[in-house]
């Protein structure tokens, strides 16, 4: 029997819920938009995109194009992840800081700073690389942060035998990420990277075909395609792009994400062999060929090698790290005051900015943050009431995930924005059916991401626990109290705090739509932002944006950070 153990342990205290790093990260977040609004002023007057062919020939090349960018977003997200999320997993200090500002930065409204992001690029760059670059942008800040969130929740839970291990054998940091690190977050990083392609296909036509007044920012895509079909009310071109999204979705889902589930699975913490391990054709037949043998012994084996003996003489296992010096010490502070100074002066101007804003528009833009706040805890009530369940079927069901889970890769990764004037069409006849059709479009942007945490996390129950739970008789509620609820729950407020995020950026779609030449807008936040984006006008924008921010961060702060001191001390799996 494994001695592995899910520790039930008191929670201990999560600290204050606001520190001195929380209104740090803010004030950088302000900073970065308002340098973007000002950069926007000298955006050019009039930019025409390029035309976007409606053939169904065009839908290869336009495919590739947009795989391309989600490609280039999730290396710099994987990237990013990788040396933000361990920082702020080991160091102390940085981590008052880190935290704090990914909180605030995963808060941020991706549609509203999206034109922030182009208008700014476009003052400085040619049109096109403009384009490119936010386009990019935009689908990263998609895949990022849950994918941070992650990975830092794997670092923190990692069990203390297994540290005390790696410190008894005197591991370096590269050995210790690959050997220990990367083995234990393996599981969470394959599902929140499928989650996160699932998001930037939901961003997708955003990303590839935005307008700002009299500015037309397109770039021939699979988002551009679908997006134009849509205006042009084409209902063949819409099913021809529907089915090359589809068709492009299930392709790298057997060629990538299934087979990467199978070779993860390796990776589980437990004792016991599952008995119905996830299963791939296409890694089944790389992992017997003798290409791949060759690869390994000839190329990939000797490669690591390399790298290993080139990382253990670059970072020793050092017993303490080395005190600062006195003038490296002065050079700090130094540093800190210039930049203190410079966050203080642009923030001033910040302020300037805003102060132009009537009292009445503020007003109204507390009263959206409430209307907005209704709507995302509906949507994620509602989402939470079918993926709890359905995710740990999933999860605990290798053969039902085998069948379950490229369908729901498929569902999650059809961009809702492209068949929302469809349903738009459909709900407006209805009472209430503007608002209705917004909140089905706000848990589209909501329930995958809590979907495939808790898919990740029911997946990674040790197997022994599970007999040990049959042994022992456990009652299907039991079996839930006392052994699935508590495995799964660090994930679930991981896919949590992504998904209100996702909920109240969706809102940014769903409060204001242009239909049949006419604007339909509920009252939100959301909808403030799309106006102010339609219109121009960066004061309000930048107030607006702020504002859904500092609401966001106050809730991750007096409601998520809660739970979240509590996945990490009461829920982690020990030995």
């Amino acid at each position: 029997m494994s001695k592995e153990k899910l520790n039930f342990g008191s929670a201990q205290s999560g600290g204050k819920a606001f520190s001195w790093g929380d209104g740090f990260a803010v004030l950088f977040v302000i900073v970065l938009l308002y340098l973007g609004a000002r950069l926007a002023f000298n955006a050019p007057a009039e930019i025409t995109g390029p035309d976007i062919s409606l053939e169904p020939k065009a839908l290869p090349w336009y495919t590739l194009l947009s795989v391309g960018r989600m490609l280039a977003a999730y290396i710099l997200s994987l990237l990013f992840t990788m040396v933000y999320g361990r920082w702020a997993a080991y160091n102390k200090r940085a981590e008052k800081i880190l935290m704090p500002l990914l909180d605030v930065l995963q808060s941020v409204p991706i549609l509203s700073f999206l034109p922030i992001v182009l208008l700014g690029l476009s003052a400085v760059l040619p049109e096109n690389m403009a384009a490119e670059i936010a386009s990019i942008v935009l689908i990263f800040t998609s895949q990022v942060w849950n994918l941070t969130f992650a990975w830092y929740q794997s670092l923190t839970t990692i069990p203390k035998e297994y540290k005390e291990a790696s410190n008894i054998f005197r591991l370096n940091r590269w050995m210790r990420f690959k050997n220990l690190e990367l083995p234990f977050g393996m599981i969470s990083l394959v599902w929140n990277s499928m989650m996160s392609w699932a998001g930037g296909w939901f961003f997708l036509m955003a990303a590839e075909i935005f307008t700002v007044g009299k500015r037309d920012f397109r770039l021939p895509g699979l988002g551009a395609y679908l997006h134009e079909a849509a205006n042009m009310n084409n209902i063949s071109a819409i099913l021809w792009g529907i089915f090359a999204l589809v068709a492009t979705v299930v392709v790298l889902d057997q060629l990538v994400w299934n087979p990467l589930l199978a070779w993860a699975d390796k990776f589980k913490v437990e004792m016991v062999e599952n008995e119905n391990p996830p299963k791939s054709w296409f890694y089944d037949l790389i992992s017997k060929g003798k290409i791949r043998n060759w690869l390994y012994s000839k190329v990939f084996n000797p490669l690591s090698n390399k790298l290993d003996a080139f990382m253990i003489r670059r970072y020793p296992m050092k017993s303490a790290p080395a005190k600062p010096k006195a003038w490296q010490r002065g050079l700090r502070y130094v540093v800190l005051v210039v930049v203190l100074g410079g966050l203080g002066f642009l923030i001033a101007q910040a302020v300037l900015m805003m102060v132009k804003i009537p009292g009445l528009t503020w007003g109204d833009m507390g009263l959206g943050l409430l209307a907005t706040l209704g709507r995302v805890l509906l949507s994620l009530i509602l989402a939470l009431a079918w993926t709890v369940p359905l995710g740990v079927y999933i999860g605990t069901n290798p053969k039902v995930s085998a069948v379950l889970q490229p369908i729901v890769q498929v569902m999650a990764s059809v961009p809702a924005t492209a068949l929302f004037p469809v349903v738009l069409l459909v709900m407006i006849k209805w009472p209430s059916g503007l608002e209705m059709a917004a909140i089905l479009l706000m848990l589209m942007g909501t329930q995958w991401y809590l979907l495939f945490n808790i898919i990740a996390g029911a997946s990674a129950i040790p197997q022994d626990l599970k007999h040990t739970a049959e042994l022992m008789g456990l009652s299907k509620w039991e079996r839930w109290k006392t052994l699935i609820l508590p495995a799964i729950f660090p994930y679930l407020i991981t896919g949590a705090i992504t998904a209100s995020g996702g909920a109240w950026n969706a809102s940014i779609v769903a409060e204001y739509q242009i239909f049949d030449g006419s604007v339909l807008k509920l009252k939100g936040i959301g909808s403030i932002i799309s106006h102010a984006t339609a219109e121009g006008d960066y004061p309000l924008l930048l107030a607006s944006t702020l504002a859904m921010i500092l609401a966001v961060v106050l809730i991750n702060r007096l409601l998520w950070r809660k739970l979240y001191s509590l996945a990490e001390e009461k829920y982690r799996m020990e030995n």
